[in-house]
């Protein structure tokens, strides 16, 4: 290019650039043209139509709720509530903020895309997080089998723990303004144990160990342990290296077999009391010959998992007592601290099965800590060891069983338990109210389940004296009173619901009256010195008890 031609070409630029400066000086000071803040056009529009602009387009983004996907799971933050909001005046400076190119060519018909600019106020996000990581943070959990109450094996699957990085997901969310989700920021765990490695231990080990009775031959005598013994005794946990092998606590299956276990051998003795000269008198314990804790829990081991019928043998050995002489005499047994008594008519069934269960549990002793379960005391009810057939409820309908009727000892001793300030574990009350019992204040049991259980919270022993009549069951405990009195207050009854009429086309029927359901609430008072020392409050909620007429539904 010649020298000519050049100084040609540079003034007609200069002439370009400086039409297109008077244009832009002549544009005045609004935001260029084709100008975008995510899709929003504001271009040539003044800073404070912009501004408006703004506000109102982006009010649903702005207070939508936010999905923080961590581990799979979302986590919903209120962007209001974190302080997470959209400064229009910011956005529009930065719109503003253009060069003399850009407005050049916007004037040509260039589109310019602006991001939007948030505001945070850190104190308000990283509060709202901290509260979401409470909700989402948990410590890794190995896979294990469990039982549920009625001893159904259920699989506990393995999670892996976590923990919300919390300042990660504040830059996470800083770098995706308007998103409703984004990716927050966790630090996970891992565990050992696998799903499927929960759920063949369950297959191959849980499920065949409860399901049948097991026949323990200890030395000519049988003795029993029921699926809800094995359940209550077995362990199905991962140890360190996430393997999990079946583990029978030895101690727990031997307890809850304990009433059984005066049927084989000579079992030891445990040291009582006797209290007919009005003043605690120990009666000396006896060693004997017995079946032991690890005994039983061997021979079980060795059959858990074989096919019904399963049988096991074991021998016999010295015993000592769970209570001895020596212990029985230091644990300051001295004085009644609760007792009460509940009235039946006479001669029926079910008052044999009351008093048969009343003479299984009387003069049992429980040291500081001990914990006494009704249904692993006593054992199930059979005729063999005297049980009667009686009436009992049975879901929802009064049905003639074996041990039918020793609700009624439960109640008087969970009224003993409640009045002695002890501390009550377990107790069901019964499904309708009856009404020969205190509202509220009564507990029903069968075998396995409902159970009544309770706890010798005291620093010293408690006995257990039972007594009886042709209409009447008294539970008495012994002990050292730890308080000047034990209140009851029973308050109103509430949520009164009417009952309705069923037939009943069964042999063992028992007709009823029926009765309304309701709720109450008693509450328990500890007091000493004259003074109360703490409240505690028993929610008990009652059915309607149908009128249950025997026979077919007239047509």
């Amino acid at each position: 290019m010649t020298r000519r031609a050049l100084l040609l070409s540079c003034a007609a630029v200069a002439v370009v650039v400086a039409g297109g400066g008077a244009a832009l000086a002549g544009s005045g000071s609004g935001v260029p043209e084709g100008t975008t803040v995510r899709a929003i056009d504001i271009g040539g529009l003044s800073r404070a139509a912009a501004v408006e602009r703004l506000e109102s387009a982006f009010t649903t983004e702005r207070t939508s709720s936010i999905s923080l996907v961590a581990d799979e799971e979302a986590l919903q933050l209120d962007p209001l509530k974190a302080g997470i909001d959209l400064d229009e005046q910011a956005t529009v400076d930065r719109a503003l903020d253009a060069g003399m190119v850009d407005r050049l060519m916007s004037r040509l018909g260039s589109e310019r895309a602006v991001d939007p600019v948030p505001s945070y106020d850190s104190a308000r996000l990283t509060a709202e997080l901290e509260r979401l990581k409470k909700g989402f943070d948990r410590e890794p959990r190995e896979g294990a089998v469990r039982f549920t109450p009625e001893g159904e094996p259920v699989e506990a699957l393995p999670l892996t723990g976590r923990s919300l990085d919390v300042p990660r997901t504040i830059s996470a969310l800083q770098s995706s303004y308007l998103s409703t989700r984004v990716q927050a920021a966790a630090e996970i765990t891992p565990v050992k144990t696998t799903a499927e490695q929960v759920r063949r231990v369950r297959d191959e080990v849980a499920a065949p160990a409860v399901a049948a009775p097991l026949t323990v031959d200890v030395e000519g005598d049988p003795l029993v342990v029921e699926p809800i013994d094995i359940a209550k005794a077995l362990r199905l946990e991962a140890d360190d290296d996430g393997k999990i092998e079946p583990r029978l606590e030895a101690e727990v299956l031997h307890e809850r077999v304990s009433g059984k276990l005066r049927t084989v051998g000579t079992p030891a003795v445990n040291a009582t009391f006797d209290v007919s000269s009005g003043k605690p008198v120990v009666v000396p314990s006896k060693t004997g010959m017995s079946l032991s804790a690890e005994d039983l829990a061997e021979a079980v081991r060795g059959v858990l998992t074989d096919e019904a019928p399963r049988r096991a043998s074991a021998p016999l050995t010295v015993s000592q007592p769970r209570v001895s002489t020596e212990v029985a005499q230091g644990l300051g047994v001295r004085e009644v601290i609760g007792t009460f008594t509940t009235r039946h008519p006479c001669c029926r069934p079910r008052v044999e099965n009351i008093h048969r269960m009343a003479e299984i549990v009387d003069g049992y002793v429980l040291r500081p800590g001990d914990r006494f379960d009704l249904n692993g005391y006593v054992g199930p009810r059979d005729k063999a060891r005297g049980f009667k057939e009686a009436p009992q409820i049975l879901e929802g309908q009064f049905v003639d069983r074996v041990g039918g009727g020793v609700s009624q000892f439960a109640t008087t001793l969970f009224n003993a338990v409640f009045f002695s300030g002890l501390k009550d574990i377990t107790h069901t009350p019964h499904s309708y109210y009856i009404s020969r019992y205190p509202p509220g204040r009564e507990a029903t049991v069968s075998f396995p389940l409902p159970d009544l259980v309770f706890e010798n919270d005291s620093p010293h022993g408690v006995l257990v004296k039972t007594s009886f009549t042709g209409t009447s069951i008294t539970v008495t405990f012994w002990g050292t009173k730890r308080f000047d009195e034990v209140r009851s207050i029973t308050g109103p009854r509430t949520r009164i619901r009417d009952f309705g009429t069923e037939y009943v086309d069964r042999e063992d029927c028992t007709a009823t009256e029926g009765a309304e359901g309701f709720d109450i609430v008693v509450t328990r008072v500890f007091v000493d010195g004259g003074r109360e020392l703490r409240r505690e409050p028993f929610k008990t909620r009652y059915k309607p008890e149908p009128r249950f007429i025997c026979g077919k539904p007239p047509r």
